[in-house]
């Protein structure tokens, strides 16, 4: 925007730095901060209405010109719609009628003369062929349901049975003969 250099910024710093001093130069920086923010918002505002009545300036040259062809499309044809509506309510009322009848008679002659439509044969669809089994193939065995609800009975009603109890297996006693005799 301004084109200043790195050098130029370091100076530009030294001088502030001498001036304004090391303890408020924190403050001046954000004083400064908050005052180039405040300029670039009001420019942005300003730029925003500017292009806002740009914009309302172009939409009624936009349509003037619209107005201008329509009038002129409308001069050139000199068409009154409202005419023709006029003339059908006159006391000359029965002769539209009468040429409207004769135009609807003209198309039921025409309708009458066509040939009927013809409708297609009836179409019948027979059941495809089903093949016989060979005599030599044996058939396939189908799987046999299993039911699935089964007698449920409590627990309690059907006695356990113990299995039978095992019996002891004895030790051998080992024999250990100390010097002393004794066994342990």
């Amino acid at each position: 925007m301004f084109d200043i250099a790195w050098s130029e910024m370091l100076l530009i710093g030294g001088v502030a730095l001498i001036v304004i001093g090391p303890k408020d130069l924190p403050g001046a920086l954000r004083t400064a901060g908050q005052a180039i923010g405040k300029i670039r918002r009001m420019a942005s505002e300003f730029q925003g209405q500017f292009n806002d009545a740009m914009r309302e300036a172009e939409l009624t040259d936009l349509k003037k010109q619209v107005d201008d062809i329509g009038n002129s499309i409308q001069a050139s044809t000199n068409f009154d719609p409202i005419e023709p509506m006029k003339d059908f309510g006159a006391a000359d009322a029965s002769k539209p009628a009468a040429a409207d009848d004769k135009v609807i008679r003209d198309a039921e002659a025409t309708l009458a003369a066509l040939p009927a439509p013809e409708l297609p044969a009836p179409v019948s669809i027979e059941p495809a062929p089903v093949a016989e089994p060979d005599a030599d193939t044996k058939p396939k065995r189908r799987r046999k349901t299993v039911a699935t609800e089964e007698p449920v009975v409590a627990a309690e009603a059907v006695p356990a049975e113990e299995p039978p109890a095992k019996p002891v297996r004895k030790r051998k006693a080992k024999a250990a003969e100390v010097e002393g005799g004794e066994t342990a």
